[in-house]
């Protein structure tokens, strides 16, 4: 039987042909891969916010994160939106000079925003950072702290049951080199930015590109500064009006500076005096006749003193009668704590350096410059000066582990910045220091325009009766008055770390608020 064989020919047209279909099925195959779907034409839509998840020690001068909360504030439930990130500061050509770092709390469960009012908060330094009344006064959320101020451990964050974050939206700002807000411009001159009338020009500027983000034109609008921050609120609320025409409804002064308002000489030096006294009565080491008054009791009498006899006798210098100097200083002596004989030996000028040394120089203690509750040890009791200021490393102590805490793990922002909790921004231009006349100026054109001040009586750098001082200076005429007001707290610089002092100053803010609101229909005229 023969075998049956194909044919080589036929064999290789074969292998030809699947070689072929084979071939054509693939680029078909590869060709429906890879065809792109109509969903797939679509471009991604723009993301929301800035996921923070790749640290890094370059600021992005424009990104953002958002988390949600609640908080229970004098026993109601108040959610809110808690928003952490930078907008940048642009130069007239639109280059971005630097980053402003902020963080900006919204409560939720609001209709309508026209009418909810923003408060915009500033602290001083002027290097210093937002820090201080961020978790410590107005937020939602504060440092845990003792009832008094002071440092303990675990450091942490809890909830603060009196912030204002009830009755209004608050967003705290840290101007440029403070907190995690840099200069990422190479070429940008410093005087951009650190001196008086600069640091408003550019402020005003990026808060109108806030506003304008946050659709918050609508809002009442409040500045809140603190220290340094009056200055610079007292001149934002003019320069706010005349170069971006946003109006505002109200300024509030917490431990207010000079605002460029003079007094040197007698003045400066006659002022003092009722710090000298609150502190001393704190200290238990008034006479027995004054220290058994309460504390605003006694206060009064050392104004009058201090404006009645005191200021004229120091105008008079060297030329006043021995006879009279002797019990005007023996007086001081009786305000104050001091000796009669150390008075006279500074011809009535007791600087407040010396103050702070000499007032429990024989019970081997200095008392704190920012709040003269706070003691302090030093190396050697001589001296004019005491060697560190005791309450600021106490704060110090108390407020950078919470506020790295809470930014970063909290508000999930994710940088390997330093926090500068006062950065560097020196030289400052101080020239042309015109806040308090600024703010006068703000106030007349704008009827809407109310101010409060907040003073602790402890304060010895931003002393309380300098504050009562300002306003009268502020308003020579009398006619503002009636939209002014002013509080004191039985506490230091920062009157809200003392927990009495926390409830009452945000009471006051609140209350503030709702009383300089226009009523419906109000129109901003005289």
């Amino acid at each position: 039987m023969k075998k049956l064989c194909k044919h080589p020919i036929q064999l290789s047209m074969k292998k030809q042909w699947l070689i072929l279909a084979v071939s054509c099925l693939t680029v078909l195959f590869v060709h429906a891969q890879t065809k792109p779907t109509p969903k797939e034409t679509v471009p991604p839509p723009a993301p929301k916010e800035e996921k923070m998840t790749s640290p890094s020690r370059t600021l992005n001068p424009d990104s953002f994160v958002e988390t949600t909360r609640e908080v229970t504030i004098k026993g109601q439930r108040v959610p809110y939106k808690a928003t952490a990130g930078t907008i940048p500061v642009w130069d007239e050509e639109g280059k971005v000079l630097a980053g402003l770092f902020y963080t900006f709390y919204e409560r939720t469960d609001v209709k309508d925003r026209s009418s909810r009012p923003l408060v915009i908060s500033f602290n001083g330094g002027p290097g210093s950072a937002s820090v201080w009344m961020h978790i410590a006064y107005t937020g939602p959320r504060i440092l845990q702290i003792d009832d008094e101020g002071y440092p303990v451990m675990p450091y942490g964050i809890k909830d603060n049951p009196y912030s204002i974050l009830d009755v209004a939206d608050i967003v705290h700002i840290d101007p440029v080199n403070t907190g995690f807000s840099r200069i990422v411009a190479k070429d940008v001159p410093p005087a951009k930015f650190f001196g008086v009338n600069a640091d408003i020009k550019y402020l005003a500027e990026w808060l109108n590109t806030f506003v304008s983000r946050y659709n918050r034109w609508a809002s009442p609008k409040y500045l809140i500064g603190e220290s340094y921050g009056t200055t610079r609120v007292s001149g934002l609320a003019l320069e706010l009006q005349n170069a971006q025409w946003m109006y505002l409804n109200g300024v509030v002064l917490v431990s207010p500076t000079d605002l460029g308002l003079a007094r040197d000489g007698a003045v400066d030096q006659a002022l003092r005096l009722p710090f000298f006294a609150a502190t001393a009565w704190y200290h238990k080491v008034l006479p027995p006749d004054l220290q058994k008054k309460d504390l605003t009791e006694m206060l009064p009498e050392v104004e009058e003193f201090t404006i009645n006899e005191l200021l004229p006798a120091m105008a008079r210098g060297g030329f006043f009668e021995e006879s009279k100097k002797k019990a005007i200083a023996a007086k001081y002596a009786r305000y104050s704590g001091l000796s009669e004989e150390v008075i006279l030996q500074a011809n009535l000028d007791i600087t407040v350096q010396f103050f702070w040394k000499e007032l429990l120089r024989d019970k081997g203690f200095t008392v704190g410059r920012l709040d003269s509750r706070y003691l302090g040890l030093d190396r050697q009791n001589i001296g004019l000066a005491p060697d560190y200021s005791a309450e600021l490393t106490s704060w110090l102590h108390s407020f950078t582990p919470p506020i790295n805490i809470y930014l970063r793990e909290e508000l999930k922002y994710k940088t390997d910045l330093k926090y500068n909790m006062f950065g560097p921004v020196n030289p400052w231009d101080r020239t042309g220091d015109k806040t308090g006349e600024n703010l006068r100026q703000a106030m007349a054109q704008n009827p809407y325009l109310h101010v409060l001040v907040q003073s602790g009586y402890y304060d010895g750098a931003c002393d309380y009766f300098n504050a009562k001082y300002n306003l009268w200076q502020m308003d020579p005429s009398g006619k503002l008055k009636g939209r002014m007001s002013w509080k004191g707290y039985r506490s230091g610089h920062m009157m809200y770390l003392r927990k009495e002092d926390l409830e009452s100053s945000n009471e006051h803010l609140r209350e503030f608020i709702k009383q300089s609101l226009p009523k419906p229909g109000q129109a901003a005229k005289y």
